[in-house]
């Protein structure tokens, strides 16, 4: 309870991510399908809520552990730094970002459909690189520690790759801009940040 309580925020949009990807994988997949973002159809049909709601949903168990676990190997830690409601500012500001850009460059394409919540995680990711850019991460089975700016690096590569590929519903364009978002997100609220992570680097 204690760490709910110091963690509101990450807690809830954990929560609410699993919870209805569960959901909407085995109990009700009318769900997914109700709320993947069509951009093509957002104005037509007036799917206002898709680039929300489609950010809570997952295409498998894969799908969601990978967020899931970035989210939580990271996002913990970062609210407890910067405050529950910057930290959901962060959030929000990753995913509509990532949700435009989405928007823009898929808008003519009626067949285009995507969710997951890669564009809001990966501000989460990179605004926390940015607070701690020498922390790291394990990954099992791999025995030592992943630098995390690697990690997030590797992450965008296989998204960049994924996204040629374009197989499955996985909002993969999602990520350089929830990336770019991220990034954004401190210089705009935390310029101070920013020039303490370059010393870092840089000693």
């Amino acid at each position: 309870m204690a760490f709910i309580t110091a963690n509101p925020a990450a807690s809830l949009l954990l929560a609410a991510m699993v919870l209805a990807s569960l959901a909407g994988l085995f109990a009700v997949p009318a769900i997914v399908e109700r709320n993947l973002f069509r951009p093509y159809w957002l104005l037509r049909r007036r799917e206002y809520a898709t680039p929300v709601a489609s950010a809570f949903l997952h295409a498998d168990l894969g799908h969601l552990f990978f967020n899931a676990f970035t989210f939580w190997a990271f996002g913990f830690a970062l609210e407890r730094q910067i405050g529950s409601a910057r930290f959901a500012a962060l959030y929000a500001f990753g995913l509509l970002f990532s949700s435009v850009g989405t928007y823009f460059k898929h808008r003519h394409d009626p067949g285009y459909r995507c969710l997951g919540a890669s564009g809001a995680i990966l501000a989460v990711l990179f605004a926390a690189i940015v607070y701690a850019p020498k922390s790291s991460i394990f990954i099992l089975p791999i025995p030592v520690p992943i630098p995390a700016p690697l990690f997030a690096l590797a992450y965008l590569a296989y998204s960049w790759y994924a996204a040629r590929q374009a197989r499955g519903r996985v909002n993969h364009d999602a990520h350089l801009a929830g990336a770019l978002a991220g990034v954004a997100f401190v210089v705009l609220t935390d310029p101070a940040a920013v020039a303490r992570a370059w010393r870092l680097v840089l000693a």
